[in-house]
Formats: C-alpha cells, structure tokens, sequence
C-alpha cells in the first residue's frame, strides 16, 4: 500500500513540475488573440495595441483575430472551448460579456465568468451619445422631448443584442421614462456606419470608436456617460449635467484565459499586461481615443468579473430582456 501511495506522489510530482516547466517556458509559438466583434471597434482597436506590446515584452506574436457575433458570445464561446494552455486568449467587452450571462442565448455552451481565468483588465473608457446632426435636437433635453413626442419610434443602434452598448440605451430609457426603438448590429463599427447612413437616429458608444468622428459634420455629440467629463471630449457635458440623475456608465475591457489555464501562466500574462500598460506608448494611444490603460492582477480581474454580473442584473431585469 505505502509503495502505491509513494508511486502515487512521485506521478502527481512528475506532472507538477512538467506544468511548472511548460509555464516557465510559455510562449514557445504564436499566441491567438481573440477579439470578439468586427475589425474597427474599441476592443479590436485595445487588442491590437496591447497585442503589439506583448509582442514584444513575451518574445513571441501575438494574432489578433476577429470572432464576431452574438454580442461577442461566439467569439468568447470559441476562447471557453480552447485548450488551457495560454496560447488562446480572449480580449472582450467586460459588460458584454456579463451581460451575456444574464441574457445567454440558447446556443450558448458556457458559463461567465465561471469559464474563464482573469488575466488583466485592458482598458476604461466612457461612452457618448451621439445623434443624426440632421435630428433637430442639440441637447439631452430636447432629445428627451421628441422621444416623448416619436413614443418610440426614435432608434438607437448598438455593436448587439445584450451588448454594452445596448444596456447603456435601456439604462439611459429608464433613467429618463423614455421609449426608444433599439436597432442591434454586428460589432460597434456596422452601428456607426448604420448612424452615419441614417439607419438610426442615435447611438451610444465608447470613446475609441467615435473619437475619429469628432469633427464629422454629420454627427452630434449630446453627452458623455461618465458621471465626469472626458478629457478628451471636455465641451461635452455629462448625463448628470444635462439632468439625467444617476447616470454613470463606463465600458471596461478585459483579457481572460481559459478555465484551469496554469496559474503561473496567467501570472506571466498578466504581469506583462501590467508592463504594457504602464508605457507611455500605449498611455498615450489610449488617451489619445478617450480611454485610458488600466492593467490588473488576476486577483482583481476575477473581482471585477463578478462585480459587473451585478451591476447588469438589474438593468437586465427592469428592461424585462429576454
């Protein structure tokens, strides 16, 4: 029995230290960066700076590959099933994500954030609401008086069903007692486009998506989301300003790891992730598009998976989503 027990210990050793030795040498191939909307959003545009960076801190490429679909579920569902050994990677929309686990679809084959390893956070940015320039309004307030006028038939776009971007159009319906048409899309860069071709009449969204818009006569900037005013939009007001009470929301993103993904690996990632965040470089690409870098330890990043579940849950409900 004892020399069961012993063989036993040294099999469980053997492979403890194999774990250990293949974590110390990670990454020994390119790593898959999955992002999980189209090209040209703010998660696709924090992937491919942080991408760079890891590039060069780990030694080895990282691929930046766009996995749209479902309000980023494809693209997070494809990371869940991957293999635990940190060669795929997701980096999504935190609130996206949450809020697909409390509105998952019926395909959807995992839990959040039960499926994954927080690695860091990438980024914070606020989001804006912008407007038609040819909608006669050029404040909240007036915006707010013709939806009551259209009931309903004013439409805002977002980058999904259950997206962040959406969420933050049913918080802004029922902070205000309004009713809009919500018009979902693929990924935040098809909303834009449907915004500037007129499908829609508004949308709500983050910084690094609409900072190249800033100066396009075609668009209106009313508000931004953040209970202060961004630095980098500082003659737009804020929700609160223009009288919506209680209006704070902001779009976080994130890089996870599959499930059981050696820690030490996570460890590694994370720590370069903190590396990256810190340079002036990547500082001051994120600032120059409204967000700012904002890396953490695993510890944290698992603290904010769940912190956000909650801070949905509620919008989720008193929208009656389905």
């Amino acid at each position: 029995m004892r020399r069961l027990v012993s063989r036993f210990m040294a099999g469980v050793a053997l492979a403890a230290s194999a774990t250990v030795a293949a974590a110390a040498s990670w990454p020994q191939s390119p790593v898959r960066m999955i992002v999980p909307y189209p090209p040209g959003g703010a998660t696709d545009f924090a992937a491919r700076v942080y991408a760079d960076q890891l590039g060069k801190i780990l030694g080895q490429t990282f691929v930046v590959e766009n996995k749209a679909g479902a309000a980023g579920e494809i693209g997070a569902q494809f990371v869940a099933n991957a293999k635990s050994d940190g060669y795929t990677v997701l980096l999504g929309a935190l609130g996206s994500l949450a809020i697909n686990s409390l509105l998952p679809s019926k395909g959807q084959q995992f839990k959040f954030p039960q499926a994954f390893e927080g690695v860091s956070m990438a980024l914070s940015t606020p989001l804006a609401l912008v407007v038609r320039a040819d909608l006669p309004v050029h404040n909240v307030k007036e915006l707010i008086a013709l939806a009551k006028e259209k009931n309903g038939r004013l439409s805002f776009g977002s980058a999904g069903y259950g997206s962040s971007q959406h969420l933050t159009g049913e918080k802004f319906e029922q902070a205000t007692g309004i009713k809009l048409l919500h018009v979902p899309y693929k990924g935040s860069g098809p909303a834009l486009a449907g915004l500037l071709g007129g499908q829609v009449d508004m949308i709500f969204d983050t910084m690094p998506t609409l900072m190249s818009q800033v100066n396009n006569k075609k668009l209106r900037f009313l508000a931004v989301t953040t209970k202060d005013r961004a630095a980098s939009l500082p003659n737009v007001p804020t929700m609160q300003e223009e009288g919506v009470k209680g209006y704070d929301v902001s779009t976080r993103y994130v890089l996870l790891v599959p499930k059981n993904t050696p820690k030490a690996i996570v460890q590694r990632l994370s720590d370069a992730m903190q590396q990256a965040g810190k340079l002036p470089s990547v500082q001051k690409a994120m600032a120059d598009q409204g967000a700012q870098a904002q890396p953490t330890s695993p510890a944290a990043t698992d603290k904010a998976l769940r912190d956000e579940v909650a801070i949905w849950s509620g919008v989720v409900k008193n929208a009656h989503l389905k």
